[in-house]
Parts: structure tokens; C-alpha cells; sequence
């Protein structure tokens, strides 16, 4: 088993993944006493498949893993998490807005904690967008009875005991912490920076975010209330 697995779904990043590689290698590469970086190609209909092929080829540390057509980011982190063999599991995003660096921010709490979540400082983008996100993090953080404050950042690491207590429906990728929470795990917030997307655009409208969002966070909260929970005092 590997010390450390990095999980990136790609959807249409053929303009990132070099540079994506690159980070990842460069802020990993003899800091890990061993890695694999985990690419799950969610559909992409740019030229994203004949790139991460190549880089598979090139470094044994790649591993990468094709959907026939597009599902989605919790169905890309869910395979590549079940393709991966780390004891611990980092999750990133492929638009470079995350930085593979940031990782050994959250490396300190492991051990102590099981799951840290990163918290973004610095935010850009449209004043819009931010405006939602902080009010999906609040209502979010109401239904389901949780405090995270950044839900959506990108950049989470956890144990391999987390990832197999994870069982993923489509959406709950934005409810990770909550999850691991819910299966017993203890959860942390650490601050980590935030850059713009250098190339391409976001794919998710702000107003179908929040509203699935609301929808799932609902799901989250209903799942947390019909949560078995069992007081064994002894038995023979």
C-alpha cells in the first residue's frame, strides 16, 4: 500500500492536466515516502483521455481511470477513491485552484483527526458566485446540524477507514466531512489558499448549484435523524 493517494476527477481540463501533473509531482516528489496520483477521466469530450493516457505511460505513478460519457463529481471521486491504494487520500480539483502544496497544511492533523477539510482564504470570482456559496455553506450547515464552513473546497484529506465508510450517492461530494462525521470519524477545518482557474471555465451554474445543494443537504439532514445509534453496555 501506498502512503498517500491524490484523487483528481477531470472533466474537459486538457488545458490543465500538464500543469496539474506537474504541481502534484513537484509538491510531492521526495516529501512522501510513497504516492500515486489517481485521475478519473469523467467523460471528457476534449482531448483530456489521450493526455492522461500518455501520462500513465510516462510515470508509473499515474494512474488513471475513463467513464464512457460524463457522471459526474461525486460518481469520479467515488471511483477514483476505490481505484486508490493510499492510507491516507488527498482530494483535488483539476482547474488549478487548489494547491497540491496545501496538502502538508493538512497532513500535521492526521492521526489526530481522520478527515481535514481545507478552508479557502482569499477567494476570486464573480461577486455573485461567492455570494451563493456563503449562503449554501449557512443553510447547508443549518439542515444538516453541521459547522463547516467551506463545504465546496476542493482540497480534503482523510484516512483509508474514512474512504471505506463512504457509500456516495450523486451530490455528496459537498457533504464529505458531514458523512465521515455521521460514520463516527472525528473532522477538522484548516485554512488553504485559493487561486483562479487559469484556463477554462466553471461548469456548474451558481443557481443549479444552490439548488441542488439544498436538496441534498436535506438528504444529509433526514440520513443524520434516522441514523442507528447504539449504547451497548456489555454482553457475554
Amino acid at each position: 500500500m501506498v502512503r498517500l493517494s491524490v484523487v483528481v476527477p477531470v472533466y474537459n481540463e486538457e488545458r490543465n492536466i500538464q500543469e496539474l501533473y506537474l504541481n502534484v509531482t513537484e509538491a510531492l516528489r521526495e516529501k512522501v515516502e510513497s504516492y500515486e496520483l489517481v485521475l478519473v477521466n469523467d467523460g471528457s469530450k476534449d482531448r483530456s483521455s489521450l493526455l492522461l493516457n500518455e501520462l500513465a505511460r510516462l510515470d508509473p505513478a499515474v494512474k488513471v481511470v475513463h467513464f464512457k460519457r460524463n457522471y459526474g463529481q461525486t460518481a469520479a471521486i467515488s471511483a477514483g477513491i476505490k481505484h486508490s491504494q493510499g492510507e491516507l487520500i488527498a482530494l483535488l480539483d483539476a482547474g488549478l485552484q487548489t494547491d497540491p502544496r496545501d496538502i502538508f497544511r493538512l497532513m500535521p492533523f492526521i492521526g489526530k483527526i481522520d478527515f481535514v477539510n481545507g478552508r479557502r482564504t482569499g477567494r476570486t470570482g464573480p461577486r455573485l458566485k461567492r455570494i451563493a456559496s456563503r449562503l449554501e455553506n449557512r443553510i447547508c450547515n443549518w439542515i444538516t446540524g453541521e459547522a463547516i464552513a467551506d463545504t465546496g473546497c476542493p482540497l480534503k484529506l482523510f484516512t483509508r477507514e474514512v474512504a471505506d465508510s463512504l457509500h456516495l450517492y450523486n451530490g455528496m461530494h459537498r457533504f464529505l466531512p458531514a458523512l465521515a462525521r455521521m460514520n463516527g470519524f472525528s473532522v477538522v477545518e484548516v485554512t488553504v489558499t485559493h487561486q483562479k482557474r487559469k484556463h477554462g471555465i466553471s461548469l456548474y451554474s451558481v443557481l443549479r448549484k444552490c439548488f441542488t445543494g439544498l436538496m441534498d443537504a436535506m438528504l444529509i439532514g433526514w440520513l443524520k435523524k434516522r441514523g442507528i445509534t447504539n449504547h451497548i453496555k456489555g454482553g457475554h
